[in-house]
């Protein structure tokens, strides 16, 4: 498995992969985040194409990830993994307390394997259900 180069991209970047891996009956519109303006922003590229998005939050210490999308083709490849485990090294060197994020309810087991935990926090968004998770450090 070839190894993700991950940089930091602006917020605008990352609306077309997030829009068509997440949401794509959607308008691109739907995918941007109220407080997009105010988080860091990675791409993970293989060979310059940019198959891989996320947007870490801080608030005081501690920093939500949100929109991890990965093009279709490169699912189930690892690529997922390098970017959770970049976005848990990058937090803790920012003295980060907590990491969480709003998980697909079908995907908890994914981000088990992270360390994060469901909390008793749920909700349903666009006929999807979600709920909390989060790793303490």
């Amino acid at each position: 498995m070839p190894k993700l180069e991950i940089k930091q991209i602006s917020a605008s970047d990352t609306l077309p992969l997030r829009q068509s891996v997440m949401y794509p009956d959607y308008p691109l519109e739907y995918v941007i985040l109220e407080k997009d303006s105010e988080g860091i922003h990675f791409g993970g590229f293989i060979e310059e194409e940019l198959i891989c998005v996320v947007s870490l939050f801080f608030i005081n210490n501690e920093v939500q990830f949100r929109k991890l999308a990965t093009l279709e083709t490169y699912q189930k490849n690892g690529f997922g993994s390098q970017m959770i485990k970049h976005l848990i090294a990058f937090s803790k060197t920012h003295n980060a307390t907590k990491f969480w994020c709003n998980a697909r309810t079908n995907k908890t087991s994914y981000y088990h394997k992270f360390g994060l935990k469901e909390t008793k926090k749920t909700f349903t968004k666009s006929g999807i259900n979600f709920v909390i998770m989060e790793l303490n450090f």
